[in-house]
């Protein structure tokens, strides 16, 4: 069995891009962050407790809600999503009349996109700060340090977009984007499932994987085992795997990958990697004349693969939701109301990618629950008792259906993730049929 890194070590970026790459600028500080005052975020009225007055408004004291995100460091531009996804769902909260008729603030300190800060900020937003409320901060790593604390205080703790369910153990822990409580099975088996509906099945696989620990978990399974993961189930369904290539987080060079790759010649590349590590092994086998039939790509930045044009078309990736016109026309009308206002702010904020999609929909998801629990009982004093809710009744969410929330899976509720792939120049939801907005393309569509 090779050696590999412990779950734990998953590296700073994880799946920091799963929507946008990397921040520009200064690296990642590794002291502790000064952090951002303590007020509610958002430029306008609408995100602050007086967002709405008259009869029907909310009145009272405000509850606040407290969180660590990234807003600086190499997570920050996935942290503006989550941000910026948060203040438009409380604008429209305290629009609608508030939590319980009470407004809602949010409180958000910087940890500057590192685990080593995140303890030391939710410390601080419970103990100094007395905040009513927290919810959980960005990226693997920052969420599995919040739920320490949480779990030492007894508070709930909604969070975004842990990949690593066999380490979410606080029953009081509540995931807002589930790929299942066994994702090293889950993601490997609906890919190979969507390549065996093709006309031409693919035969053989070079699977190229980021050591980092989520990226590993789904290409390997459990660090302390052979798999299952992608690897072995690749095996076992009758693929022929042709390479299975590390490489170590942070890696910029692709010129040698790209050679094992294109001398494999396989039928399909799986990468799993993040943010713009698929696009720049794309750029490399191009340069070598080399471009696979098919290629997918886990926790891409998307913005920058539809930049490489028709290099890229045809990519495939994992999404949880995407603002495909079929699919708004199947959901509610408050779903376009809601994809719009983002685009609109996400423009307005000069983010680079302004599209609804995996980010946003998990932050929303995750403010639904944390509403939801208190409103189910009934105020914010009683930690257990929001968190028993929960339990008891699950949540009504707007991009994922009913959830039920089990301890025993670590309340990662069924996956509703599919797959979407480049078709030309946009990002379209393919897979499963039944949540499709278009038919897989293989290789010769």
């Amino acid at each position: 069995m090779r050696t590999r890194p412990v779950l734990f070590s998953l590296g700073v970026c994880l799946i920091a891009f799963a929507l946008v790459g990397c921040a520009t600028g200064a690296p990642t500080p590794t002291g502790a962050p000064t952090p951002t005052a303590a007020q509610p975020t958002g430029t306008g009225p609408a995100s602050t407790a007086t967002a709405t007055t008259g009869p029907t408004g909310p009145t009272g004291d405000p509850i606040v809600v407290g969180s660590s995100l990234s807003l600086t460091g190499a997570l920050a531009a996935t942290g503006a999503i989550h941000r910026l996804a948060g203040d438009l769902f409380i604008e429209r909260l305290n629009a609608a009349g508030g939590l319980l008729g009470r407004p809602v603030t949010w409180t958000v300190l910087d940890d500057a996109s590192d685990a080593a800060n995140v303890a030391t900020l939710y410390e601080r937003l419970i103990s100094e700060d007395g905040v009513d409320l927290i919810m959980g901060p960005y990226a693997t790593p920052l969420i599995l340090a919040a739920q320490g604390v949480a779990e030492r205080t007894g508070h709930v703790l909604p969070q975004h977009t842990s990949v690593l369910a066999p380490l979410m153990t606080y029953e009081c822990q509540f995931p807002g984007w589930s790929i299942g409580p066994t994702p090293n099975e889950f993601i490997p088996n609906q890919l190979y499932d969507a390549l065996a509906s093709l006309p031409e099945p693919p035969e053989s696989i070079v699977i190229v994987s980021n050591e980092s620990g989520s990226t590993d978990f789904i290409a390997h399974g459990p660090a302390d085992s052979d798999g299952p993961g992608a690897v072995s189930i690749a095996e076992d369904r009758g693929l022929e795997v042709l390479a299975d290539i590390p490489y170590p987080p942070g890696t910029t060079e692709w010129a040698g990958t790209a050679t094992q790759i294109r001398d494999a010649a396989p039928d399909v590349v799986m990468v799993n990697g993040l943010g713009v590590e698929s696009l720049g092994l794309l750029q490399a086998m191009d340069q070598l004349g080399y471009r696979p039939p098919m290629m997918f790509s886990l926790f891409p930045a998307p913005g920058p693969l539809l930049g490489a044009g028709e290099l890229a078309e045809g990519h495939l990736s994992v999404s949880m939701f995407e603002p495909n016109p079929p699919i708004l026309e199947s959901m509610d009308p408050e779903v376009t109301e809601i994809v719009e206002a983002f685009e609109a702010a996400a423009g307005e904020a000069d983010l680079p990618y302004t599209a609804f999609e995996t980010q946003a929909a998990a932050s929303w998801t995750a403010w639904e629950i944390l509403t939801q629990g208190v409103e189910a009982a009934g105020g914010t004093e009683d930690q257990q008792a929001i968190c028993d809710a929960l339990h008891a009744d699950g949540v009504s969410s707007t991009f994922n259906g009913q959830l039920t929330f089990d301890p025993a899976s670590n309340n990662f509720w069924p996956t509703t993730q599919g797959l979407k792939q480049i078709q030309d120049g946009d990002w379209v939801m393919v897979w499963p049929d039944d949540r499709a907005a278009a038919p897989l393309q293989g290789p010769e569509s």
